[in-house]
């Protein structure tokens, strides 16, 4: 440690909020360079080392290839598959001094499908995987978390190619339990949920997420078995209803009725019900957004959905991918004056709204989409806005009274829904993305005419699958997940080290017989962080050793008087005392016995 390129820190970074981040720059690992983007210090570059060892060693084992590609690419092959509008700006563009548009990759499709179109031509080249472990650029709005949510991040991407969807399912299917065992083999407790494909496109997306309450994704899963990432939740949907003895709708005076809260309380006291009391689910909510579309076109939409239900903006966008979505500014109120603030209502909006012309189909469309959630069916009664201040409508009947331009999944999801399997009532839960399997199919292989000639000779387009693993993230949520209010604890297989020997006291004979065990463990194959620094105290030796978390400790000390040295756990906290010249072995057994 005299030589180690290691300052521990006592105090933890203003910037962290999690304990992974304060950790892991408290102890050395990394440091901050700028907003979402950190240095990675030898301790760091070790553990992350170990992880990718473990990563290669599983896609190998499933017959994947290793290849690398530059971060730095050219513009066209992301136009020609149309991400370098749909990723918006995630996406770090810049030029050259010829003025030529470059980017700085933030997933690697069209490289591995362009290099695969360069090489093989025929179905006796496949099945083929390739994988690569690469950094990945995207300009986050608000990165956070340190490495959990970062701007610059080393990620681990793999890619099939087969000749039909079987032969995808074989390869989408290896990459899944090679992924199960590479979490089995990191410690980390992982759920596999079904997921939005987003910008990478497919027909099917699963997310490997690790439960944890600082996580960014909502997920759910329900008694029966069924998971999902709360954004690729599907509602039940309900038989629609009889309305052919559904009074006619009626428009009642509601001052100070702007909140759905408001309204149930003034529905009740103009226009009671005879069987129950007026909630917030009988009222029909219209929300206004503003999608921002890929090449800077905007769109007023309203969300229709029941008043005891808020849009939940993850699952709209989700829904209206690749655009973004924001609540409606009033700027856009003021430029559609017919959008009464709380008071809205479906007179105005979709079909029984204004008309447009499409002007680059010609078609004509609804001024402003009506888009409801899908609880809002044929035969349905509400009580929404009359698009006049102060006034509501009652008994108005979905299918009767108004239609919409579509359904869409935006309403939040809440515990307690049912499943969309008949599973069950859903639960709740937090979580961190660290994997993400995608069945491509052929969206890129017929962007960029990746074809090869089957056994007919005719010309076939390849169908593709991509697979991710945040590497760096890896290191992240491993310390997230094993750390204790004294620093961190490593599990043995990605640790910097297996042992930490602490010479600890001032004679000569300490330090000869610390460095001693050392250079005996390291010649039995252990790898050892030796702290050899001269005038520094016991104290702050045990605190750095404590901080920086290596799974076994050797102190050699006072003991030593009395031909002793004490092994520590980390984890466990166990001490035992033993000869100095049976501590190697008795430690390559517990490393042994820990599975190394």
């Amino acid at each position: 440690m005299t030589s180690l390129f290691a300052r521990t820190l006592r105090e933890d970074p203003a910037e962290a909020e999690v304990a992974s981040h304060k950790l892991l720059v408290r102890a050395a690992f990394i440091r901050r360079a700028a907003p979402g983007i950190y240095s990675w210090l030898p301790l760091g570059m070790r553990v992350k080392a170990k992880i990718e060892a473990i990563v290669r060693e599983e896609m190998e084992a499933i017959g994947a290839q290793e290849v690398h590609f530059p971060a730095l690419l050219p513009r066209e092959p992301y136009e020609a598959s149309g991400r370098w509008d749909d990723y918006g700006p995630l996406l770090f563009r810049l030029k050259d001094r010829k003025d030529a548009d470059y980017l700085l990759a933030p997933t690697h499709e069209e490289m591995f499908t362009l290099l695969v179109k360069d090489l093989y031509s025929s179905y006796k080249d496949l099945p083929v995987s390739l994988f690569q472990i690469q950094t990945k650029y995207r300009d986050e709005a608000r990165p956070r978390a340190g490495l959990l949510r970062g701007r610059e991040f080393d990620m681990k991407d793999s890619y099939s190619f087969d000749i039909d969807d079987a032969g995808l399912e074989v390869s989408y299917q290896a990459h899944r339990q090679a992924y199960e065992r590479i979490f089995t083999r990191l410690g980390l407790e992982y759920v596999i949920v079904s997921a939005m494909s987003g910008a990478m496109g497919g027909s099917r997306s699963e997310e490997f997420l690790c439960p944890t309450p600082i996580g960014e994704d909502t997920f759910v899963r329900s008694p029966g078995g069924y998971t999902a990432n709360v954004e690729a939740v599907t509602t039940p949907v309900p038989e629609p209803l009889d309305y052919s003895d559904a009074p006619a709708a009626v428009v009642e005076d509601t001052p100070d009725s702007a909140t759905i809260e408001n309204l149930v309380e003034v529905a009740n006291r103009v226009r009671p019900r005879a069987d129950r009391p007026w909630t917030a689910a009988d009222t029909l909510k219209n929300v206004v957004l503003t999608l921002s579309h890929p090449g800077g076109e905007r769109e007023l939409i309203v969300v229709g959905l029941p008043g005891d239900r808020e849009v939940d903006l993850k699952r709209l966008e989700a829904a209206v991918a690749p655009a973004e979505a924001i609540a409606a500014t009033d700027e856009d109120f003021a430029a559609n004056p017919e959008l009464v603030r709380g008071y809205i209502g479906p007179g105005v909006l979709g079909p029984q709204g204004p008309q447009t012309v499409d002007e680059r189909t010609g078609e004509t469309r609804s001024a402003i989409r009506y888009l409801l959630d899908p609880r809002v069916v044929e035969g349905t009664r509400w009580i929404t806005g009359a698009d006049v201040e102060g006034k509501h409508v009652f008994d108005l009947v979905m299918g009767r009274d108004f239609r919409a331009d579509g359904t869409i999944e935006a309403a939040e999801v809440r515990a307690g829904d049912p499943a969309p399997d008949g599973s069950g009532p859903l639960e709740l839960a937090r979580g961190v993305e660290m994997g993400h399997v995608f069945q491509l199919g052929q969206l890129y292989a017929e962007a960029l005419g990746l074809k090869v000639l089957d056994q007919n000779g005719k010309a076939v387009t390849v169908t593709m699958g991509s697979y991710g693993f945040g590497i760096t993230r890896a290191v992240a949520q491993i310390a997230e997940t094993n750390h204790d209010d004294r620093g961190l604890v490593w599990p043995l297989n990605i640790a910097p080290a297996h042992v930490h020997v602490l010479a600890t006291g001032k004679g000569t004979e300490i330090f000869e017989t610390a460095a001693s065990l050392a250079a005996a463990l390291e010649a039995q194959g252990v790898e050892v962080l030796y702290d050899d620094r001269p005038k520094v105290s016991a104290g702050v030796k045990f605190a750095d050793a404590e901080l920086i978390g290596i799974p076994y400790g050797l102190v050699v000390g006072r003991g030593l008087a009395e031909s002793v040295v004490e092994i520590r756990n980390r984890r466990t906290g166990e001490r035992e005392e033993v000869a100095p010249e049976a501590a190697v072995a008795r430690l390559v057994e517990l490393i042994g016995s820990a599975g190394r």
